[in-house]
């Protein structure tokens, strides 16, 4: 891989992070907003979702879809799970904190693992 490919696929993978972030984000939201009944919340469900989705399709032209999409939704899943429990008053438990730990543990994995850019 030259150093351009190699550029464009650590930018790729920032992309995929963020938009993570952002599912942690639109998640949360989505639970706040009470079935799209609170207009603030609402929205922000639909900008975090908007930017998610659209760094994640920008992400994909540089990366396997299997590999990132597995990323973005390790990193929103465990996202939303820390936060639950963290700010949302969500059960902590050892297993639970156990299971998110495997997520990640598994987003690693993934992006250890050697693959091709297409």
């Amino acid at each position: 891989m030259c150093r351009s490919e190699w550029e464009e696929a650590v930018v790729a993978w920032v992309l995929v992070v963020v938009a993570g972030l952002f599912e942690t984000a639109f998640a949360v939201s989505l639970k706040n907003s009470e079935g799209f009944s609170r207009l603030w919340w609402t929205l922000s469900f639909v900008v975090c979702a908007g930017i998610s989705f659209t760094l994640l399709t920008t992400a994909l032209r540089d990366l396997p879809v299997g590999t990132a999409y597995a990323v973005w939704t390790g990193i929103g899943a465990a996202g939303t799970a820390v936060v639950g429990m963290v700010l949302l008053g969500d059960p902590v438990g050892t297993v639970r904190i156990l299971s998110i730990l495997l997520i990640v543990a598994g987003v690693v994995g993934l992006n250890l693992a050697p693959s091709s850019a297409h």
